[in-house]
């Protein structure tokens, strides 16, 4: 039992799976609640010790099955529809993948720098922005969005990650004028593509640290639980300053410990 144990730790101390697994219930938790917990797990795995490269191949493996899961619900429910969305799928698709793949080919030193850096961003914006005011008429048509606009968020997935999901939902109201509901709904299906595009590449590449994975996805699961039991309890504005108090928190930690001490 001893040996198994130190190959499924593979180097990380019980400490830090603890730290890991309570960070993925926080973060599938607001998840669910607001969005924007990949600004908390990806820290988390940075300040634990784990590579740049390996962290953003492990958050993406756990979130994945969440988006996978929202989706189906999407389809089933018939509030998205296959031919509304498979040509944004396939935009998505091939904008992660070559994210993905172009993110590894970093070096790890500017990867330290560069991913902290774009976090602090998104969390900034994450706290800041407010929901666009859905339009009359959409802005662009539906073939240059799925086309043009759809990939390049897809990109961005590939290549970090957090607030993806956000991002398809506010360019869905803002540019094809959705509803903020519908705008998520459509988002979901997005984002999943771009998740299971991103997670393929990672897959092949091995970054993906599987002990903190298989931690971090089980407390999503839990996250996700308490999270809907949970709804319209919570104000969300205040998750958001807890989201990025924490997210900005870390990261300091991990900057400090990485290329100040």
């Amino acid at each position: 039992m001893a040996e198994l144990w130190s190959y499924f730790a593979s180097g990380l101390s019980g400490e830090l799976l603890a730290f890991l697994l309570m960070v993925a219930i926080v973060a599938g938790t607001i998840d669910t609640l607001a969005g924007g917990g990949g600004l908390l797990s990806i820290p988390a795995l940075m300040a634990s010790g784990v590579p740049p490269l390996m962290a953003l191949g492990t958050n993406k493996f756990q979130g994945s099955f969440g988006t996978a899961m929202a989706s189906l619900m999407m389809f089933r429910s018939r509030r998205v529809l296959w031919k509304d969305v498979r040509g944004g799928i396939l935009g998505s698709l091939i904008g992660a993948a070559v994210g993905t793949f172009l993110v590894q080919h970093i070096h790890t030193v500017w990867l330290s720098w560069i991913v902290p850096a774009v976090l602090v961003f998104i969390a900034l914006f994450f706290l800041f922005s407010k929901p666009p005011v859905q339009t009359a008429e959409s802005r662009c048509s539906k073939k240059i969005y799925q086309r043009c606009i759809v990939p390049v968020i897809g990109w961005y997935d590939g290549f970090f990650g957090p607030g993806t999901g956000s991002f398809f939902a506010l360019s869905g109201v803002s540019l094809r004028g959705l509803s903020m509901v519908d705008a998520t709904a459509v988002a979901k299906v997005f984002n999943c593509s771009s998740n299971v595009a991103s997670l393929v590449v990672f897959l092949f590449a091995g970054h993906i640290l599987w002990p903190a994975a298989i931690v971090m996805f089980l407390g999503q699961l839990i996250g996700a639980w308490i999270g809907a039991r949970t709804l319209f309890k919570i104000n969300p504005n205040y998750l958001r300053y807890l989201v990025v108090i924490m997210s900005i928190a870390m990261l300091v930690r991990y900057v400090w410990t990485q290329h100040l001490v």
